[in-house]
């Protein structure tokens, strides 16, 4: 029974070397034999051979269940990719001049970015003669970035890049 290679790794008739080391179903070693005799063995007990080790002298190959091994793999992938942390962006936009409860509202939605997990990218848009007072932003943002001391550490500081000011914050739990 023939079934091909999903993931790169040589089955049965594809594998080409002379010499294999093979293990059998149930872990025993049977020992290093030709190809030939190894797929023999394979399909009298209606398995696949499979090259485990390619770079190994001679190449391991283990005789079973391609197909329930392939499941395994993916099943095994899916799981660690459950288990994985995807940390993602978001930005909160102040203005030059904002007032004390837009600000503390700015202040509330950062937090709860922060305790989900995400880094938080602060900016703050500098229009027409607000470029002439830079100096007044990056002071919003150190205020800001006070403001957040407790669930959060800065880890970028503010800095002027083109027209904006952008600062990143990481939660303290994340640390």
């Amino acid at each position: 029974m023939e079934i091909a290679a999903k993931n790169n790794t040589l089955v049965n008739e594809q594998i080409r070397a002379k010499e294999l080391r093979v293990i059998a179903a149930d872990g025993e070693q049977l020992g290093i034999m030709s190809s030939r005799e190894a797929l023999d063995l394979a399909e009298e007990k209606d398995l696949d051979l499979v090259l485990i080790a390619p770079n190994a002298k001679p190449p391991v190959c283990k005789i079973m269940d391609y197909g329930k091994y392939c499941f395994d793999q993916a099943k095994k992938a899916k799981e660690n990719k459950k288990k994985q942390k995807t940390m993602e962006i978001k930005e909160i936009r102040l203005s030059l001049n904002i007032d004390v409860h837009d600000f503390n509202t700015k202040l509330k939605h950062a937090e709860r970015f922060l305790k989900a997990g995400n880094k938080v990218k602060v900016s703050i848009r500098l229009r027409g003669r607000e470029m002439g007072h830079s100096d007044m932003g990056v002071q919003t943002m150190k205020r800001f970035a006070e403001a957040c001391e407790e669930f959060a550490t800065i880890e970028k500081q503010p800095k002027l890049e083109g027209r904006q000011i952008l600062m990143f914050l990481v939660s303290n739990q994340a640390k």
